[in-house]
């Protein structure tokens, strides 16, 4: 086993965190030793608690903070990383690769993150554009507490094979994104394949209200629609009459396992940069929110060749 954790193991490790799980328990699930995750989570637990994606900047940070390598941040470079950072909350990634497509300019994300927290530490603010940790999870007695039981629900693991290789347009995962103080949702409906991502504002998380909108926007969008993933909660309970509707099977992801459902979390998470966590979504238009969804769909993107989903939706 490697010393180092992925950033895999990370997000598992987060969401193992709320269930009182021992560490050598927790190293058991996510493949790795007790003393690493040990080591895990003294160097990057924060007064705020333990984040998989903040986590995982302040690692490749230590390991970009090697003395006497090549500096390519010139002024001029400086300034288009943040522009990017600041008006497109591009990831470091992204920018990265951006900068090697389009400027022939070879600097690496680690090398971004580094000029990120270097800025944070000088009082800068850069780092608050950066993707924040998903939500957390409580330890609750039973698993399923609190969220509900589905009727009708099929476990992941009945899950076609087909749907994790992501070879295909047409499985999606689907997830609220709650405003302070029940202020209204956005529903999240994203294409494992193509990354393609739907938003939708809502007055309200209602099973019926969600189930009326997944529908209404898969068909507008004219995509095709295998199979649909979700979370356990109470909003997906009229998940037979989607199933129905576009002709397609509806699996329920098993309860805190997080990265089960990793790219509505990762979703979710480039979401909260616009619509922070705590505020209030009573005024949020759905042309905000649409605005918001073409920001998304637009950001080219590494895994898919760098082209960006709405390339790479329209193109099967």
């Amino acid at each position: 086993m490697g010393k180092h954790l992925t950033f895999e193991q990370r997000c598992k490790l987060h969401a193992l965190l709320g269930n009182g799980l021992s560490q050598a328990a927790m190293a058991a699930v996510i493949g790795t030793s007790q003393s690493a995750v040990s080591r895990e989570l003294a160097r990057n637990v924060t007064a705020s608690g333990y984040g998989c994606q903040a986590a995982q900047a302040q690692a490749e940070f230590r390991r970009a903070s090697v003395p006497n390598r090549p500096r390519k941040m010139t002024t001029a470079v400086i300034s288009l990383i943040e522009t990017q950072l600041r008006h497109q909350q591009w990831s470091p990634q992204q920018i990265s690769d951006w900068l090697a497509q389009t400027h022939g300019i070879s600097i690496s994300h680690e090398r971004i993150y580094q000029h990120i927290w270097a800025d944070k530490q000088a009082g800068g603010t850069l780092f608050s554009q950066l993707r924040r940790s998903g939500k957390k999870y409580n330890t609750r007695a039973n698993k399923l507490a609190g969220r509900g039981i589905i009727p009708g629900r099929i476990d992941i693991k009945q899950r076609p094979e087909i749907v994790e290789k992501r070879i295909r347009i047409g499985d999606w995962e689907v997830d609220t994104i709650m405003g302070s103080g029940h202020s209204g949702v956005i529903l999240s409906v994203v294409d494992r394949r193509s990354r393609y991502t739907i938003l939708v504002k809502l007055q309200a998380a209602t099973a019926e209200l969600v189930c009326r909108a997944i529908v209404i926007h898969l068909r507008r969008h004219g995509a095709p629609v295998h199979t649909i993933t979700a979370d356990n909660g109470k909003e997906f309970a009229r998940h037979q009459q989607v199933a129905k509707a576009l002709k397609a099977e509806f699996y329920f992801a098993t309860p805190y396992h997080a990265w089960e459902r990793g790219l509505n979390e990762n979703t979710n998470g480039l979401v909260r940069q616009y619509f922070p966590k705590g505020s209030s979504f009573a005024d949020v238009t759905q042309t905000a929110v649409r605005r918001v969804q073409n920001k998304l769909n637009s950001r080219p993107r590494k895994v898919l060749g760098y082209k960006t989903p709405d390339e790479a939706f329209r193109a099967c």
